[in-house]
């Protein structure tokens, strides 16, 4: 009798164990996860253990093999691989955030009256602004420093066009930085009499930039802090940062050690000698959320401020085709110094003139490496005849939606209704390359990603203009966007092996949605139910 009892006892015990399941940390169950893998599963529930997704499957499934003492009931909700908003500045943002916000100011009195009202309550002795953009006042007009080197006659004053591509400065300023000349390469210093007006074009804002004062590194740090929360509550769990210097590779470590910025982080090293060596030195570079791969480079400027290139004259300003902001001899170098070091080459391409220069810069990168994935950022208007090339030498177009919506009202001025064939042309890049890495550029444009959904599905701004969508012919699909958003946009930065879509083994960043992810010709706001950073919870919005 006893014989038989113990190997009764131990096969009780086996099944006792195998009914308990497999301990994990977190069950997320009653979803509707969207694992955004090839063949575009949707499951019910979800097993994640060390920050990683151990199996996404039936509810049942899940359930009867796993255990964990922290169960999610997602309440049937849309749950999608954590966004990542592929072309972003943090540290712009954090600026604006520190200076005077000028977004929406509806005339040069209303952009002076922000810097009076700001002025009056700051400890600083010095005024940074951010966000006017002149085709929102009564005319299309870029301004002069008249009435702002009235108002601020002994401080340092810069106030930066949204794109960042434009600077207006007071007459403090200009005596203090002796600008005499507006024969800069890549750059104009407007003059009207041989006296320069204050306003400053591309390569133009450098001869200023060392006489401004910046603001301490805590500052810098809190405003970053502020703005990881912002994209928290709409779902984003990483960031493609389009454009640091050497100094800022340090301040990232400092908070990525402190464990307090917990978005995975993308950065482009701009092209100075000092990143070059620190490329030179550690290679593709990662240190926990932080990765380093790529190299930022301008060829023009913005299409806004009249500083992107193109073939032909603008069509509101005949003599002038806009600047290249670095030569071709320079692009062609950092592109041999990335293939040679293997770090991709993300160079921002505005005018089709720019965009054509650096299609024919990368057919090098294909012939040497054709997974080279390096990036045309904005990928704006494009020669009809240059469409072909990105799928010839496999160039990743690197795009933000909302930038066609804003700049609809303003952008036939700019090129005439025939070179708008080719601009924020997204269905055409995408049918091209197959992939397009979607971002927002904030904070020239919101990070709200829905405006990006709304902009790129419906063409249309989130007061739905125009009408019937701008240039809507070339709409993105809603599946398209959030790939784009996803597992393109891990894709376009070597990432696709961690991030991007919610299959075994990658990081478990995700997003619980509080409605359902839809697209109707009417804009309607959504935000994160509760996002997640590898299994950790970071954003709750019943905990606001």
């Amino acid at each position: 009798m006893i014989k038989h009892f113990v190997p009764l006892v131990i096969i009780l015990i086996i099944l006792s164990s195998c009914m308990k399941g497999q301990k994990v940390d977190l069950i997320v169950h009653n979803a509707k996860i969207h694992v955004m893998n090839d063949a575009n599963s949707v499951y019910d529930a979800m097993a994640i253990r060390d920050g990683k997704v151990i199996e996404v499957g039936p509810e049942r499934q899940i359930l009867n093999k796993y255990r964990s003492e922290e169960d999610i009931d997602a309440l049937g909700k849309d749950v999608y691989p954590g966004l990542t908003d592929a072309h972003g500045h943090l540290l712009m943002y954090a600026n604006q955030k520190l200076g005077v916000d000028l977004t929406g100011a509806k005339s040069m009195e209303e952009v002076i009256y922000r810097c009076e009202k700001y002025y009056a309550k700051s400890s600083n002795k010095f005024i940074i602004g951010r966000g006017w953009d002149q085709s929102l006042w009564s005319n299309d007009s870029m301004p002069n420093n008249q009435q702002l080197s009235k108002v601020f006659k002994n401080i340092p004053v810069c106030l930066y066009r949204i794109d960042g591509h434009a600077a207006l400065v007071n007459d403090f300023l200009i005596k203090r930085t002796k600008i005499t000349s507006n024969n800069i390469d890549g750059g104009e210093v407007k003059m009207e009499k041989g006296v320069p007006t204050g306003l400053l074009i591309d390569n133009a804002i450098n001869i200023i930039s060392k006489s401004i004062p910046a603001y301490s590194q805590s500052q810098v740090k809190e405003a970053i802090l502020e703005i990881q929360e912002e994209l928290f509550q709409y779902g984003i769990t990483g960031t493609h940062e389009a454009g640091i210097d050497f100094k800022h590779i340090k301040l990232f470590k400092s908070m990525v050690a402190s464990g307090k910025l917990k978005l995975e982080l993308y950065a482009m090293l701009m092209n100075s000698a000092e990143n070059r060596s620190f490329a030179i030195k550690n290679g593709p570079y990662s240190y926990r959320n932080l990765s380093i791969r790529s190299f930022k480079v301008f060829a023009d400027g913005a299409l806004g401020s009249r500083g992107a290139l193109l073939k032909k004259p603008y069509s509101d300003e005949h003599q002038s085709h806009g600047l290249l902001l670095t030569s071709v001899k320079e692009m062609r170098d950092v592109s041999l110094f990335c293939l040679k070091h293997g770090y991709q080459m993300n160079t921002h391409g505005i005018g089709d003139s720019a965009n054509s220069l650096i299609l024919d810069i990368y057919k090098n990168a294909f012939k040497r490496n054709p997974d080279h994935r390096f990036r045309i950022e904005h990928s704006q208007v494009i020669d009809p005849s240059d469409f072909v090339k990105f799928s010839e030498y496999a160039v990743f177009p690197s795009v933000q939606p909302t930038h066609a919506t804003s700049d609809q009202r303003w952008s036939e001025k700019r090129l005439g209704k025939e070179r708008l064939v080719g601009a924020y042309a997204y269905k055409t890049l995408l049918r091209q390359y197959g992939m397009l890495a979607i971002g927002t550029d904030f904070p020239v444009e919101s990070t709200n990603p829905f405006y990006t959904i709304h902009a790129a599905v419906q063409r249309k701004n989130p007061s739905n203009d125009p009408l019937n969508g701008f240039l809507a012919k070339e709409a993105l699909s809603l599946e398209e966007v959030i790939r784009g958003m996803t597992i393109w946009a891990a894709f376009s930065s070597f990432q696709e092996r961690e991030l991007g879509s919610l299959e075994k083994g990658k990081r478990a960043n995700f997003v619980i949605f509080d409605k359902p992810i839809e697209s109707n010709p009417t804009f309607e706001q959504n935000y994160a139910w509760m996002t997640f950073i590898r299994g950790k919870k970071v954003f709750a919005l019943d905990e606001l």
